[in-house]
């Protein structure tokens, strides 16, 4: 099993990367919970217990939660901080350390890198924080992801806009409730200042993750309860088969969109150009997540105004947004697991949650944390949460790689090469070829 595992982690496949969620340092930074950590070979020193960390822009954070934790309970944790964009970084830095006997106690994995440790992973089953989420990650070796964070996507808006419109957000769980109220916004759009009613990017190039993996990932859960529920990405992964019924809803809805948006930074616009024009005020819907809070707040452009998620309703009745843990943390059966499980216990409660919360601006994944970050979209994510409206995640599990594909397919049809059948032809057979090989 182990040389399955070294097999995986040479062809590179172990990919630590979040578009959405943080910018690649091209650097490697470890500390024993010292804030001002320094660039140092990855074996651990000492009795620490090791946590190998994706996500470059909470490192701070975890190093001060680090020194929190040892000035409790006297066990050194040694945070190591890889690119969370530069997925050879990650995948290098793992590569090495298993080859040289020092991997990590923990360390961050997204869903469908699980299967690539198969047999290597501790079994957290039974641990108390379980009991206190619905979002670890659970496979057939038993549950081996932590959750830290919670991420969610659907379709954000300013609600200021929206009230200015006499729109409400309530109406938003149908594609009848959304083209009448797109229509509202357009025949207003000089009077709201608005450039377009819907802030959307199809450029396969620039936005491919987002239209390949979040949006794709809408077809695949938009509406499904939390947990069991997985028939439309248990038939993708059925040899890339589509639900064609379900699949032309999602290119009507995605088409109503299209009428909607600025046909420019549809076809042609990155991510800065995309996100900007929402930040301005110049578009009252984007089809961006959570994850876009951070980059809002951050912008000279923000005038401070409400923000909300409203579902991805291709179809009547749908009232969830998909959201949940998108990485997660891992602890290797070969290291210091009771040591790693008991920090991992201590980081699902009040203290080291607080940070999580306030200081690293993370919905939290448990179930007893009241606390929201200041984040404009967070509100309504944990009220999603709270209210059990999240829907699953399958995009992060499906054959990776897909997302290259079926990102043009999006790309084709915001250009007017495909109309409503064609882009379901299209996307299936991308889908067929794609399993096949």
């Amino acid at each position: 099993m182990k040389k399955k595992i070294l097999s995986v982690l040479l062809a590179g496949a172990m990919v630590s990367s979040l578009v959405a969620c943080g910018v690649s340092t091209g650097e490697e930074t470890t500390g024993t919970g010292d804030a001002s950590s320094e660039t140092t070979e990855t074996a651990a020193s000492g009795d620490a217990i090791v946590l190998l960390n994706g996500k470059p822009e909470i490192d701070e954070q975890l190093q001060a939660l680090a020194a929190a934790y040892t000035a409790e309970s006297g066990q050194a944790v040694e945070i190591q901080t890889v690119g969370g964009s530069n997925s050879a970084t990650a995948s290098d830095t793992l590569k090495k350390d298993y080859q040289a006997g020092t991997m990590p106690d923990i360390f961050v994995a997204e869903a469908n890198q699980f299967a690539n440790w198969e047999g290597m992973l501790a079994d957290m089953s039974g641990e108390a924080w379980t009991e206190n989420t619905d979002l670890e990650y659970v496979n057939e070796d038993g549950t081996v992801g932590f959750p830290y964070m919670v991420e969610a996507w659907g379709i954000g808006y300013n609600a200021d806009i929206l009230e200015a419109a006499g729109v409400d957000p309530s109406t938003l769980t149908s594609p009848a409730g959304y083209k009448a109220a797109f229509e509202t916004l357009e025949s207003k759009k000089d009077e709201l200042g608005l450039t377009a009613v819907v802030d959307y990017g199809a450029n396969a190039t620039e936005l491919g993750w987002s239209t390949g993996t979040h949006m794709f990932g809408q077809y695949l859960d938009a509406g499904l309860s939390a947990g069991a529920d997985s028939e439309w990405f248990d038939l993708l992964q059925d040899g890339g088969k589509i639900d064609a019924d379900r699949m032309t809803q999602f290119a009507e809805f995605i088409d109503l969109i299209q009428q909607h948006c600025d046909e420019t930074i549809a076809t042609t616009g990155n991510y800065d150009q995309e996100t900007a024009l929402f930040a301005q005020g110049k578009a009252a819907f984007i089809t961006q997540g959570s994850w876009f809070g951070a980059n809002l707040t951050g912008s000279d452009d923000y005038s401070g105004f409400k923000c909300g998620i409203a579902p991805f309703a291709f179809a009547d009745g749908i009232d969830t947004i998909c959201g949940g843990a998108t990485s997660y943390w891992a602890v290797y059966a070969d290291g210091n697991v009771d040591a790693a499980k008991a920090f991992l216990q201590w980081c699902s409660e009040e203290t080291a949650q607080k940070a999580f919360v306030n200081e690293c601006g993370f919905v939290s994944p448990f179930n007893t944390v009241s606390d929201i970050p200041s984040d404009p979209f967070a509100e309504a994510v944990n009220t999603y949460k709270s209210n059990g409206k999240l829907s699953p995640m399958h995009t992060f599990e499906k054959k990776d790689g897909l997302q290259n594909d079926t990102s043009v397919v999006f790309e084709d049809f915001a250009k007017g090469n495909l109309d409503v059948a064609g882009f379901v032809e299209k996307i299936s057979t991308v889908c067929e070829a794609y399993y096949a090989q």
